[in-house]
């Protein structure tokens, strides 16, 4: 017997055996199982999810010899034949190359005829959406009505372009991409099943590229099988997939989160020597730069098949959620523009380099206030000459203002005895309320944590705060840096920041929110009262509705 390709020999023959789509198995099974039948199926999805591989399973759950079950024999000859594809009342059109109206016509004008061997005559019409206007206005009343015979299963890719009048006569299930870990775990049966080694992490990766499409997986594996010859192993999936080697990618975030830009540069030589695409690089990157972002902010959501997990974990700690978002952004633009680049390694290069220049402000002041508590600067002369050489450009305006804090942190450092204590005295007063300080910095994301958080205490340059347990998720280290590197900052001198779980009743949040709230009932009480509003609601026996009220926020 011939060979035959994996997607075809390891076609599921069942609803049990189908991979990833569970809603729409259970939802076909009850139907069938409570003889619920609908006349017209419509089956959507990206390719390769199983649209086509249901709608026979459906097939033989219909016709099947021993009656219209969830679990066709598979064994009787109208399953033997559907398996096969030569059972001769289930009829499969391609719509791609049947869209004239003619073609419509005489499947219409044979589909009154009884079957011959099943109990249903089926049409299966793949890629429905490329049928022409007129040969769908041809079968919406048949559509509509159909002989009791008959049964339609149509499967789209594109349900968007399919007229609404047919989306309306039948009963539509969307097919979802199939997750990397079913993939991984189909593959692996099948390779069990085929008697072939294979390295676990060169499955994830084809598991990974396949996009969600188990077809797709398989037909890549099917490559690596002939590529590979024996085993199939991780450095020669990534060869024939010309995939971009992960490590790169990671020293490359690391070297930007450091501010290497040395270290960058040399990255993207070795790549370009290495003659890897940096279109595929950078889509990478940006794909990986999600993928930090996404755990960081809901950290049990990476999937425990990730090739680079601890990688991915150790970086949502080393990293803020703005840089990532900054990050992300430059990356999906700069692949936008790397065809305007003069070459690829260019485009890249640049990348990075406005990844590098766009320096986090916490970063920059965490090393001056080292600088502060080490080596004071006494040369004012030196800073004025900086800030005068770079006054035309914004950069220079920033690289001022953060000088200037740390010299006015140096000139108090120095006022006193260095060798009896580190942390310097108080130069900003503070009033104590906790929230008129919070809306004067600049926190970003991080004034969440802030304005859940209760003030404590504030004394010898220590800060302690109390937030809430159902807020506990703010308090991840890099918030807490943020934060205490924005204090340090505002009040020209290092600053300690404990945060402790001991509630939180008196925060900025909840005051704000008492206030609103008794603003809000002042406010009816206000409408309630007026003499006007009481002879409106006496006359036209009207009512209030509560949500039209808005506090007048001027007075």
């Amino acid at each position: 017997m011939s060979y035959q390709v994996l997607a075809r020999k390891y076609r599921p023959r069942s609803f049990d055996t189908l991979v990833g789509q569970a809603h729409v198995v259970q939802a076909l099974k009850n139907a069938l199982d409570q003889k619920r039948l609908h006349h017209a199926y419509l089956f959507t999805g990206t390719r390769g999810v199983g649209k086509t591989t249901l709608a026979r399973i459906l097939a033989k759950a219909l016709n099947c010899k021993e009656g219209i079950s969830s679990k066709p024999c598979g064994t009787c000859s109208a399953c033997a034949e559907i398996d096969q594809g030569r059972y001769v009342d289930l009829i499969e059109v391609d719509a791609a190359s049947n869209t004239q109206v003619d073609n419509m016509r005489d499947l219409l004008d044979n589909a009154q005829y009884a079957p011959t061997q099943g109990l249903f005559k089926i049409y299966i019409i793949d890629e429905v959406h490329m049928l022409s206007k007129s040969a769908f206005n041809a079968m919406l009343k048949t559509l509509e009505e159909p002989p009791e015979h008959v049964k339609f299963i149509l499967a789209t890719t594109d349900p968007q372009k399919v007229p609404v009048t047919v989306l309306s006569r039948c009963l539509q299930f969307n097919l979802k991409q199939m997750p990397s870990a079913s993939i991984s775990e189909y593959m692996e049966k099948i390779l069990k099943e085929e008697a072939i080694n294979y390295e676990i992490n060169a499955i994830y990766l084809i598991a990974k590229s396949a996009n969600g499409s188990m077809r797709d997986a398989l037909s890549i594996l099917d490559q690596g099988i002939a590529y590979c010859g024996g085993t199939i192993e991780e450095a020669t999936i990534k060869k024939m997939l010309g995939a971009i080697d992960q490590s790169y990618l990671f020293n490359l975030v690391h070297a930007v989160i450091d501010q290497d830009g040395h270290k960058a540069i040399e990255i993207a030589k070795q790549m370009d020597e290495r003659n890897l695409s940096f279109d595929a690089a950078l889509n990478d990157l940006a794909n990986l730069i999600q993928t930090i972002s996404v755990t960081q902010a809901i950290p049990d959501s990476l999937d425990a098949s990730y090739l680079d997990r601890d990688q991915v974990i150790a970086l949502t700690k080393k990293i803020s959620a703005e840089q990532l978002q900054l990050f992300y952004q430059i990356t999906i633009l700069g692949r936008r523009d790397l065809y305007l680049a003069p070459d690829e390694y260019a485009g890249f290069t640049m990348t990075i380099l406005r990844m590098l220049s766009f320096a986090p402000q916490d970063t920059i002041l965490a090393k001056n206030l080292t600088s502060v508590k080490t080596e004071p600067v006494h040369n004012a002369n030196k800073i004025e000459t900086i800030t005068k050489s770079n006054d035309d450009s914004s950069e220079a305006f920033e690289i001022k203002k953060k000088i200037e804090v740390t010299h006015e942190a140096d000139e108090n450092i120095s006022d006193q005895d260095t060798s009896d204590q580190d942390i310097p005295k108080e130069v900003v007063p503070f009033n104590g309320n906790w929230r008129e300080l919070v809306d004067q910095l600049k926190l970003g994301l991080v004034k969440a944590l802030a304005q859940q958080s209760e003030l404590v205490s504030f004394k010898n340059n220590e800060i302690i705060l109390s937030i809430a347990d159902e807020h506990k998720h703010l308090l991840n280290e890099t918030y807490q840096k943020k934060l205490e590197l924005s204090l340090s900052e505002h009040f020209a001198q290092r600053i300690k920041l404990v945060i402790l779980q001991k509630g939180a009743n008196n925060s900025p949040l909840k005051q704000k929110q008492e206030e609103r709230s008794t603003l809000m009932k002042d406010t009816e009480n206000a409408i309630l009262q007026d003499q006007f509003v009481k002879s409106l609601l006496t006359e036209f026996n009207a009512e209030i509705i509560p949500s039209s009220i808005k506090p007048n926020q001027t007075t």
